[in-house]
């Protein structure tokens, strides 16, 4: 009975730290959207993409409410959203997101982050050309004909379109169409289960299982940083 009690609570606790991750890494979108493009979420796509996401992990309402009242302030943590580039163990691309007010602190420990993982930083430009920046919609399948929204939306800008492990149907455009396949989502009433902003590789990289675990450790390290929003990868 103890070692279930120990393995539950051990359970509850990891939930409760990625959910305070996944807020904290909301609150800070919503700072960087508020600061670029206003508090209306109805004016500001960047809003309301972030506003959707925060629903999408139960994000309480009060509590995104708060982010924005709190963005508007004085007093507030001035957030930039920052990208890293570099190499994980076995040649592997790494990108890191990161939402920072004080880049000093947060360029040196992702350098740490990558000594320590085996890899290296690199320079801005260094691996960004392997991957393709796009926006991603995620759409309940809810009578959804593929063929058909494919059509409809090809002129608003989707480049893709197909479905997720859990049947969710996820389409994407280039980053610069993000604001136009939003409106043209809105337009036919469909509203996102959430969207991101994506660095997709344009090729994989092939390892083994042990190299694999190797650079899985190595983001896992990132991820842990509290200035780190998203890591992405070119590993198959």
């Amino acid at each position: 009975m103890g070692r279930i009690f120990e393995v539950r609570k051990a359970t509850m606790f990891a939930r409760y730290d990625r959910m305070a991750k996944q807020f904290s890494r909301i609150g800070k979108e919503i700072a960087i959207a508020v600061k670029k493009g206003g508090p209306d979420p109805d004016t500001n796509p960047q809003l309301r993409r972030v506003i959707q996401n925060g629903k999408a992990v139960n994000m309480p309402k009060d509590r995104i409410e708060g982010a924005i009242k709190n963005a508007l302030g004085k007093d507030t943590s001035n957030y930039d959203e920052v990208l890293y580039e570099g190499y994980a163990p076995h040649g592997i691309a790494i990108l890191v997101v990161t939402a920072t007010d004080n880049t000093t602190r947060t360029v040196a420990n992702v350098r740490s982050h990558f000594n320590k993982g085996g890899g290296a930083l690199g320079n801005s430009g260094s691996v960004g050309f392997l991957f393709k920046h796009m926006g991603m919609f995620k759409l309940k399948n809810e009578g959804i004909d593929m063929e058909e929204m494919e059509l409809e939306l090809i002129d608003a800008g989707l480049e893709e379109i197909g479905e997720d492990s859990e049947g969710n149907v996820i389409i994407r455009c280039a980053f610069n169409d993000f604001g136009t396949l939003q409106k043209a989502l809105d337009e036919k009433n469909i509203t996102p289960i959430s969207t991101e902003i994506e660095w997709i590789p344009l090729n994989t990289v092939t390892v083994s299982e042990e190299q694999a675990n190797d650079v899985m450790k190595l983001i896992a390290r990132v991820e842990e940083d509290d200035d780190v929003q998203q890591v992405f990868h070119n590993m198959a």
